[in-house]
């Protein structure tokens, strides 16, 4: 009898023991501790969650150092802070800002579907997580994992300096964000699993300021293994680094940008970083785009080299890649109000060359029309893209798939639109399904062949799939290339005569006359 008692008393008490550690379906195990979420419309939720040690005080300009474990649950239902920035996000904004956000349909750790993971635009200077237009519920419904991370920007994600460079172990500085993005990936490889999500299914993707992003993760030897595909949306960095700058040629060299990080802390009145880490964030965040420290730099170890050499020695993470752009990018950066400005602002930036191009991406007498923006798209874009087609079809093993995003509305012949085709960041919205009250059938059915695509793509590294239009491989021979509008299309790589000029140019930069004369 004695013996019964106990051995119902044991029982009872695993009972109470595996009751303890059984979790609620909002609840979920990650290395730091266990996170309760939400469960919304039938996903699992979780937002706000840390992925690496807040970046303040002595952090602040450091490279993200792991999350600090808690104990008991922590909740895990609200957006963290978006990164200190101009203006107001929604979320707030904070230097405490790494955290990541999570969406899964998976209902176990045994189901392993694959991983989106996103990264926002925003010219390295501003964007967040939060941005409604991001939220993954209607992808992750296609049966992916969709994850968004959060990095800094401005001058506290991306400024160099000779300190800096000085203190840190690889001898560098600059390229935080970066580093953020890479801390987000080996968090994901680490703990996804636990939220049915497949570590070693991974896929990168972004648009803009995101879009390269990815090419960048593409070619660092810091995110090898951490993804499996990648897909850039407006994205690529294939030109030479310059000490001026211009869209599509945004990279310095981190000599250049060590010098422009002394004349940021000059204007301070301080003299070194300790000081300059005292100071409010506030009085850090970027005014104006051009400041220093609001982009990435070559810094020789996050990015070894300039991307295009990296390309042509196949030095680089080979991963099966979706790529493309947008037909009317140049209508989102004016390149001078008139079109004496326009050919002035083509002379200034390329030399030699603005003749040749002018002539293949004509201005008109009175305007600036579409033929004269695509310039700024191929300069920014177009060739980034083309050319990163080109060369990992020529250097690597993965499949390339190339898209044109090319849907807009149709705008009366007299209208000062009429020549307008789908500007920056129009695309974002259609691959998200998060579309405006406003829109039409179309714009709905379009969205849904382009979420299509993108899942399809995380989960096997083809877009192809069930009711969606055949879209082939791209093979620089053939320049095959997926028209995505209502009814999508292959054709041939658009503007591809002007391209090629724009190619020369590219090359020429690239020359020892080239190099000297962007000095």
């Amino acid at each position: 009898m004695k013996n019964l008692i106990n051995t119902t008393i044991a029982a009872f008490l695993a009972a109470i023991v595996v009751s303890c550690n059984t979790l609620s379906p909002e609840q979920v195990k990650v290395r730091e501790g266990i996170l309760e979420g939400t469960i919304e419309d039938g996903l699992r939720v979780f937002k706000g969650v840390p992925f690496a040690a807040p970046p303040v005080g002595e952090l602040r300009w450091k490279a993200p150092q792991p999350p600090v474990a808690w104990e008991g649950v922590r909740e895990a239902k609200q957006f963290g802070p978006a990164p200190m920035q101009s203006g107001s996000p929604a979320e707030g904004k904070s230097e405490d800002c790494l955290y990541l956000n999570i969406w899964t349909p998976a209902s176990s750790e045994k189901e392993k579907l694959p991983v989106l993971v996103w990264i926002y635009g925003g010219g390295f200077s501003f964007g967040s997580t939060g941005d409604p237009t991001y939220d993954g519920a209607r992808l992750a419904k296609k049966g992916v994992v969709l994850v968004s991370v959060t990095y800094r920007v401005g001058q506290l994600g991306f400024l160099a300096h000779p300190q800096l460079s000085a203190e840190s172990p690889s001898g560098t500085s600059g390229n935080y964000g970066l580093l953020d993005q890479i801390a987000g990936l080996q968090w994901i490889k680490d703990n996804i699993e636990a939220f049915g999500g497949d570590p070693d299914n991974v896929t990168i993707f972004g648009e803009s300021a995101g879009g390269i992003s990815v090419s960048m993760l593409c070619a660092s030897p810091l995110a090898k293994g951490l993804f499996q595909k990648a897909i850039s949306q407006s994205g690529g960095s294939f030109g030479p680094s310059r000490p001026t700058t211009y869209p599509g040629e945004n990279m310095k060299v981190l000599q250049v940008a060590e010098q422009d990080g002394v004349d940021f802390m000059n204007q301070y009145g301080v003299s070194t970083i300790d000081e300059l880490r005292k100071l409010d964030a506030e009085k850090l965040i970027p005014v104006r785009w051009e400041q220093p420290g609001g982009w990435p730099i070559v810094d020789g170890y996050v990015i070894p080299d300039d991307q295009f050499k990296l390309y042509e020695a196949g030095e680089y993470n080979d991963v099966s890649v979706l790529i493309g752009y947008n037909s009317d990018e140049g209508l989102s950066f004016p390149s001078g109000r008139t079109p004496e400005e326009f050919v002035e602002g083509v002379a200034r930036r390329f030399g030699p060359y603005a003749d040749s191009l002018l002539a293949v991406y004509p201005v008109a007498e009175d305007r600036i029309p579409r033929s004269a923006r695509n310039l700024m798209r191929d300069a920014a874009f177009g060739w980034q893209t083309w050319s990163w087609a080109r060369l990992q079809c020529k250097t690597g093993k993965a499949p390339v798939y190339y898209y044109y995003f090319d849907h807009h509305p149709e705008y009366p012949a007299d209208s000062p639109m009429a020549d307008a085709g789908s500007p920056h960041g129009m695309d974002v919205a259609f691959v998200f399904m998060n579309l405006n009250q406003e829109s039409t059938e179309r714009d709905v059915a379009l969205a849904e062949i382009m979420a299509g695509y993108w899942t399809n793509f995380a989960k096997n590294g083809d877009p192809n799939g069930e009711g969606l239009p055949e879209w082939p491989a791209f093979d620089p021979e053939n320049g095959r290339v997926m028209y995505l509008c209502p009814e999508p299309y292959v054709g041939q790589v658009p503007d591809e005569d002007a391209l090629k000029v724009m190619d020369r140019y590219f090359e020429w930069r690239r020359s020892p006359e080239g190099a000297a004369w962007a000095q």
